[in-house]
This record gives structure tokens, C-alpha cells and sequence, in this order.
């Protein structure tokens, strides 16, 4: 197809496309003075046309960026190209804006042709966010740190109990019930001692739980946990109805496992209706090739509407509760997605609530 051609004047084919653009054009000479300007540097920068031909560019720069910007425009009148260069401009009514320049110098006519992106707002979100981060690092630190010391504090107290049940002498005790109660509490104390031991171990580990993904058997971390707290889900009479046969191990880990487990299971029984005993439904799958772990009970619920975008925070109580803390649903959210895993919920008020997990496979 032949090269289609315009016979309209240069003028009325390039003066509407400058000065309507909404991007900083410019042509600057050698000197460091603006040439040509199109309208959106007037308005991004609030000077009119006349101040800023009047004044060398670099005295709209702004002073952290200037030495840099000079060595950068150095380069520039060497005949080199500068592509996506990004400093920042100080308007005249004294406020910073972002420009990203990218500039192509013609050497024979001493000229430099640049456009440049107002990318203010993009670094206002791009600090916002580094800020965000910054402050979930120093809370993320601050509760490994906070989970180290508890579980490392918590072991002597424990060691002295499990001190006094070896002192005792439970050949002198001929009542059936009272041994098996000494026995149960001694088990769910060399329990939380194994528990507390395994936390300052990997907790002191340099490179962190993240390295440490590996097969979990989840009905070995299911049986772990509900060893631990026997006496509470027998008190509560709470119904287990367990279903791997689809999806016997996940890759993830261990501990992280058992710490989502026991945060479920005991707000399933802290958080119970009262005209019902715990009921609690928890199955693996497989779908569409991806592992997913659901756990659901017959609780209170959650009014989804009122919660949203809380739910798994920091300190975030939804239910009257004395033991209620509002961390175990923020340990188990953060627990699952450091791994890269997710999590949603759904659940009504008085039908309980369902938790779906998934994992990478």
C-alpha cells in the first residue's frame, strides 16, 4: 500500500499537537535556558511563559536534586540521550513536583528536545506504600520479638510444674479419676513445654521461618493440637468432623500449622453460640490443581458487612469475650500468606463462620 501523505500545512499539523499536550514539552538551548515551551509547563510549574525563559532552567530545580541534574545535563550536551530521568521541581508557589524527562539532544543546533510526566502523584503512592511497609516490618519484628520473649519467659514456670508433678507420688493415690486428671494436666504441660521449645528454636533460627517450608501431615498437626487442648474440647464437648482423603500434606509449615489450628479451633469454642455445643468441620481438596484447606464451625459468626477489611487486624475484637485478644485471627492470616498462601471467609451472624485456605502446590 502506497505511503498515505497530507498536503496540510507543517504549522497546522504540529502547533495543536504541542500545544495541547498534556505532557511538559520543551526545547532547551545549551545555555540552560527554555527556548520553546507548550502550555502544560506553565501549569504544572505555575510561572508564567515570561518567568521561565527569564530564568536558567536549573533555578526551578530543586536544591537536593541540582547536583545530580548538572551532571545529568552534562552528559545531555554531550550529545547523549537521556531516557526516563526523574528529578523534582519546585512550583512557584513553593511546592515539589515530580517531572520524568526523557531528552534527545541535536548536537549541530546546540538544542535539546525533551518531554517530560508529571509523576507526582505516583511517587506520593510509591511513598505511602514504602511507608506502610516500613511500619508492618517494624510490627511484624516487634511481635516476633514479643512471641521470642513470652515463649522463652514461659518455659521456667512450666519446668517448675512439670517439677512438681515428677515430686509427686502418685503411688499414694488409689481414686482412678484423680490419676487421670494428674495425668491429663501433666501431658498438656510437657505439651506447652515441647510447644514454647520449639518456638525460641525456630524463632533464633537466622534465616526465619520462611526457608522452612516442608509436607505437613495435617491430620499428625490436627491430632498435635487437639492433644494440647483435650481438656478444653472435651469440656466444651465439641464435635470434630475431619475429612484429608482428598488431600493428606500440604507444603507449608509445621508450626505455623499447628499455631493456625489451635487459633480456629479454640475461637470456635471461645466464640460458640450458647444454645449449641461446638460443632467443627475441617476438609482438604484439591480444585482446579489448587490446595485448598476449609474449616468451618456452627459459632456466632461475624457480620460480615461491619467487619470487612478488619477481620484479620491487629487487635480487632468483634465479639463481648474476657479472653478475647484480636490476635489469633491476625496470627493466622499472617501465618498463611507469608507462604504465599490466602484466605477468605464467609459467614452470618449465628451460622457460624467458614474459612477457606489455600496453599501453593
Amino acid at each position: 500500500m502506497p505511503q498515505q501523505t497530507t498536503n496540510l500545512p507543517t504549522s497546522y499539523q504540529l502547533e495543536p499537537f504541542f500545544e495541547l499536550q498534556p505532557d511538559l514539552l520543551c526545547i532547551a538551548g545549551y545555555d540552560g535556558y527554555f527556548r520553546r515551551i507548550n502550555p502544560a509547563v506553565s501549569k504544572v510549574l505555575g510561572y508564567t511563559e515570561e518567568e521561565l525563559y527569564s530564568r536558567p532552567i536549573m533555578s526551578f530545580v530543586y536544591e537536593d536534586d541540582l547536583p545530580l541534574t548538572l551532571a545529568t545535563r552534562e552528559q545531555v550536551t554531550k550529545n547523549k540521550p537521556l531516557y526516563n530521568y526523574e528529578n523534582r521541581y519546585v512550583t512557584k508557589s513553593g511546592e515539589l513536583v515530580w517531572l520524568s524527562w526523557t531528552s534527545l539532544p541535536v548536537d549541530s543546533e546546540q538544542l535539546v528536545f525533551a518531554i517530560a510526566k508529571d509523576i507526582t502523584h505516583k511517587k506520593k503512592l510509591e511513598t505511602e506504600r514504602n511507608e506502610l511497609l516500613s511500619s508492618l516490618t517494624r510490627a511484624n519484628k516487634d511481635l516476633k520479638q514479643l512471641t521470642y520473649t513470652t515463649s522463652h519467659d514461659l518455659r521456667a514456670p512450666v519446668n517448675n510444674l512439670l517439677s512438681v508433678f515428677n515430686l509427686l507420688d502418685t503411688s499414694t493415690i488409689s481414686d482412678e479419676d484423680t490419676l487421670a486428671f494428674i495425668a491429663i494436666l501433666k501431658s498438656s504441660a510437657e505439651n506447652l513445654k515441647n510447644t514454647l521449645n520449639t518456638y525460641v528454636d525456630v524463632l533464633a533460627e537466622k534465616e526465619g521461618l520462611l526457608e522452612e517450608a516442608e509436607q505437613v501431615d495435617l491430620a499428625e498437626s490436627l491430632a498435635e493440637v487437639q492433644n494440647s487442648i483435650g481438656s478444653l474440647i472435651k469440656s466444651s464437648k465439641t464435635t470434630f468432623h475431619v475429612d484429608f482423603s482428598e488431600l493428606a500434606s500440604i507444603r507449608f509449615n509445621r508450626v505455623y500449622m499447628e499455631s493456625v489450628f489451635l487459633n480456629l479451633i479454640t475461637n470456635s469454642i471461645k466464640y460458640a453460640r450458647p444454645d449449641l455445643y461446638p460443632v467443627i468441620y475441617i476438609r482438604s481438596q484439591v480444585l482446579n490443581g489448587n490446595h485448598q484447606l476449609t474449616f468451618s464451625d456452627n459459632g456466632l459468626g461475624f457480620d460480615m458487612d461491619k467487619v470487612r477489611g478488619r477481620l484479620f487486624g491487629f487487635h480487632q475484637r468483634f465479639h463481648h469475650h474476657i479472653d478475647s485478644k484480636g490476635i489469633g485471627l491476625y496470627l493466622v492470616y499472617n501465618h498463611i500468606t507469608s507462604f504465599g498462601g490466602t484466605i477468605a471467609v464467609d459467614s452470618r451472624v449465628n451460622e457460624g463462620a467458614t474459612f477457606k485456605m489455600g496453599f501453593k502446590s
